[in-house]
Formats: C-alpha cells, structure tokens, sequence
C-alpha cells in the first residue's frame, strides 16, 4: 500500500538540506512513495530543487503564487518557462486566486493566474490551483483558460455546490488534513458527491495537520490519516481508497502508475 503527497511545500518544513532530505525519507516509512514540492516563490524553488535532486521519490511544481504577485521577479517568466522543463518538474503551480490576504489588487491577482495559466497551455501541465475567497472568479476563468491536461482545486475548501459546478471541468479535488476535523461539513459533503476517480490527497504540510497531530507541525509522513479518514467516509477499506488514490494522482501528473 503506498500514497502519494500531491502538495507540500518542502521548503517552509525545515531550511536545512539535510532535514529536507530526511522528511522525504520519513514519508516513505510510513508509506507516502511519491511527493510534489510546491514552491512559494522561485527563489524558494530554486534552493528546493537542488536540494532534493537525490531525492527520486520527489517531484516537482513551478509557478508563482498569489501571494507573490508584488514582486515575481523581473524575469519570472522565462524563469518558469525554463524550470518547467527541468527533470521530474510535472505541473505548474501553485498558481490561482487568494481575495482572502489581499496580495496585491485582484485584476494584478487575475492577470497572474491568467499568464501562468497559459504557459501551461503552451508547454502542456497541468495547474495546482489556490482558491482563497476567490471561487467564483476563479470557476470563471477556468472555464475559459484551463489547460488540456486539466488542473487540480488543491486544499479544497468550497462546498458540494461549487464541487458540482467544477465538476464538468478536467478538474481535480485535492483534500488536505482539514478533512479530518468534525467541523469540516462542507468538505465531508463534498466528498459525497464527487466521483472517486476525481479525488487526491494531499497533506499541505507545513500547515493543515490532521486533527490527531494537531499541535505540530504538519509533515507528508501524516498523510495516511487524511486516507483513512477519506476511506471512513467512502466507506472503503484503507487499501481500495489508497489504490484509487494513486492510481488518480499519477493519471492526474502524467506518471507511470508503478
């Protein structure tokens, strides 16, 4: 039985290459076999990159963030375009809409989303997208922009409704370790209504630990307990929910499902 961290930002664990290391070796103890590191910034996914070159159970995504929109660096662009071409470098992202920080002003927000968006069209990735008080827009555009190798909504944090609506869409629903907590109805009922074969897992880490390790700080070698309770709530056994969570995430990044 093996899973499959979709998204976890590697570099806001720890700083040190060696801990970073560690981290991915932590996680396949505990049976998490392949990791996408996300990357905040691009200097972020410079210093990550070579980190974890050794690192072959860890893929990779370039982008620029919401919350980078101030500054993405004077030649971001080609930056992306150049890294996305890098060995095991599998999607773009994150890249989307966060209304809820405020970064910027929405139209710089929208024209960044847009861009990247189209890069991917053009090198042919999918998208990681972030949603942050921004569904609408952000269904909106995805109608128009969304790339032919599709995208994921990662972190889902929108209810059943908005899921229904995202749905006709090559879209994907990624679920953190918010899915765990009893509060999380809206995620619990969304879960109800998507097909199985349109739902990853992810663990978000640093942030969004699953409730039993709530307190520390969030690591991919938790992942198992989000698929646990995603199995609870498909009623599945941990390893048909498991199965089916990786065999999704490798159609999703276009990966030979070993």
């Amino acid at each position: 039985m093996q899973f499959f961290d979709t998204h976890a930002h590697i570099g806001l664990i720890f700083d040190d290459p060696i801990e970073q290391l560690l981290v991915t070796q932590e996680a396949r103890q505990t049976g998490v076999s392949r990791i996408v590191s996300i990357c905040n910034s691009l200097h972020d996914f410079v210093k990550v990159y070579d980190n974890l070159k050794s690192a072959a159970n860890v893929y990779h995504a370039v982008g620029v963030s919401p919350s980078e929109v101030r500054n993405p660096g004077k030649s971001w662009l080609q930056t992306v375009e150049q890294s996305a071409h890098l060995p095991r470098v599998v999607a773009i992202g994150e890249v989307g809409l966060d209304y809820y920080h405020k970064y910027g002003d929405k139209k710089s927000q929208i024209e960044l989303f847009i861009t990247q968006l189209d890069i991917a069209s053009k090198l042919d990735y999918p998208v990681i997208i972030h949603n942050r008080d921004a569904g609408r827009d952000v269904l909106e555009i995805l109608r128009d922009r969304l790339p032919r190798k599709g995208g994921v909504l990662h972190c889902y944090s929108e209810d059943a409704e908005y899921a229904k609506k995202a749905l006709p869409l090559n879209l994907y629903f990624s679920f953190a370790g918010n899915l765990t907590y009893r509060n999380a109805r809206n995620l619990h009922e969304t879960i109800a209504v998507l097909p199985l074969d349109r739902i990853l897992i992810e663990s978000e880490s640093p942030f969004m630990v699953p409730a039993e390790q709530r307190g520390k700080r969030n690591m991919p070698k938790f992942l198992p307990m989000t698929a646990r309770c995603l199995a609870d709530m498909l009623k599945l056994s941990l390893e048909e929910t498991a199965a089916a969570l990786w065999e999704n995430s490798n159609r999703f990044f276009g990966l030979a499902n070993e």
